[in-house]
């Protein structure tokens, strides 16, 4: 599940600074009117609220997220959520049955991966710079294949990439890409699960192991 990133919006940034103050000044009148004692014990409970807000996971709808829009009979749209795996050949012939028999529309979402530190600080620079150069060369390799796409940088979770797709591109089917398991960061953290949960949408996993495409092709 996501967590929160106090520092992702101005918004929420002063709402962290209104709390701390508020906190604050819970601790220093406490402390005035009961003491030490009772300063230190409210000061203990508003680092613990504090930590539970935290790490408490962001409220999900329990209803499913639906495309919003919705495709003509010949037509179909189709997400990609790929990252490093962009150029797989699996993903690319994935890409293609989807594709097959329609004028298709095809939207590929590079999430922009970031350290824990610099997406904890909304340094996001440099993450987006590198996802926007994988985006690129993927959208060469689909246009040398000749399927026509888009592409997009994405939200650091990959769940949220897909959550804005669906409400800004719309879907017929969503196509996931990840590393084999085992050296998949978003299959440990339950990506492809949590997507097929949250969104009423047909999801398929596609799993790129370019370590052994780049052997074959030595």
């Amino acid at each position: 599940m996501a967590r929160r990133n106090p520092f992702r919006s101005e918004a929420e940034a002063f709402r962290l600074v209104l709390l701390t103050l508020a906190g604050f000044a819970a601790i220093v009148a406490a402390a005035l009117l009961g003491g030490w004692a009772v300063g230190l014990a409210v000061a203990i409970a508003v680092v613990a609220i504090g930590v539970w807000w935290y790490l408490k996971p962001l409220e999900e709808s329990a209803e499913q997220q639906a495309p919003t829009h919705v495709s003509a009979p010949h037509e179909r749209r189709i997400p990609v959520i790929a990252n490093e795996t962009v150029a797989g050949t699996e993903l690319r012939e994935a890409i293609e049955r989807a594709a097959s028999g329609y004028e298709a529309h095809v939207l590929v979402v590079t999430p922009a991966l970031n350290t824990k530190l610099r997406h904890w600080v909304s340094d996001e620079d440099k993450a987006r710079a590198l996802a926007q150069q994988r985006l690129a060369d993927s959208l060469s390799g689909l246009a040398h294949a000749g399927i026509d796409a888009r592409g997009q940088v994405g939200d650091p979770d990959p769940v949220q990439s897909i959550a804005d797709a669906l409400r800004t591109f719309g879907a017929d089917e969503v196509i996931i890409s990840t590393h084999p398991e085992g050296r998949s960061n978003w299959l440990e953290r339950g990506v492809v699960d949590s997507a097929r949960e949250r969104f009423a949408v047909p999801i398929t996993h596609v799993v790129v192991d370019l370590e052994r495409e780049q052997a074959a092709s030595a």
